[in-house]
């Protein structure tokens, strides 16, 4: 079971947030939050509590235990760029790209809980739905139809054939330039 939670428009550069990413990526949540607590880059505060979030979403939304979770993957992508100008000498204006962070963290359990493995698929209605492995397996289902649902399925192809072709009474036409 994993769980996700995402932090957007981090007012830091994505460079020195990944430096702290890199620093807790695929380790416990508890190591991780200790390491986030005794770092001294200012991107551990924010990384801290996102990962706060995400345990408390996998504790909420799916019953998860705090203990039993480690981070799977934490990707820390470039957001939108804002830009400013800065006075220099002879009149000139240097750029200066103030950048933010878009973080996003995937918690996923160390031990499979054996609650969660037992499931078996359902669709929305509730009936059990069959996976199937190869187009055999699909043709073989297909063989079990009704000769009326037959009929009705080859008339439905009939017809997108005709529509597809067109009306057999049109001619093509060909426009050729008028020479002069």
């Amino acid at each position: 079971m994993e769980t996700t939670a995402k932090l957007r428009h981090l007012r830091m550069s994505p460079r020195k947030v990944r430096l702290v990413a890199d620093a807790i990526r695929g380790i416990n949540v508890e190591q991780a939050l200790a390491r986030l607590k005794f770092s001294d880059k200012r991107a551990a505060h924010p990384l801290a509590k996102l990962l706060n979030s995400a345990i408390a979403n996998a504790q909420h939304n799916q019953d998860l235990k705090r203990d039993n979770l480690l981070i799977k993957e934490i990707r820390v992508d470039q957001g939108p760029v804002l830009k400013r100008w800065r006075a220099r000498a002879f009149g000139r204006a240097a750029a200066i790209q103030k950048k933010t962070s878009h973080i996003s963290i995937v918690l996923a359990e160390i031990k499979p809980s054996k609650e969660k493995a037992g499931k078996k698929k359902e669709d929305k209605t509730g009936q059990e739905v069959k996976i199937v492995k190869s187009l055999d397996e699909v043709k073989e289902i297909g063989q079990n139809k009704t000769k009326e649902e037959k009929e009705e399925l080859s008339q439905q192809e009939r017809s997108h054939f005709e529509r597809s072709q067109g009306p057999k009474t049109t001619k093509r036409r060909f426009f050729s330039r008028k020479s002069g």
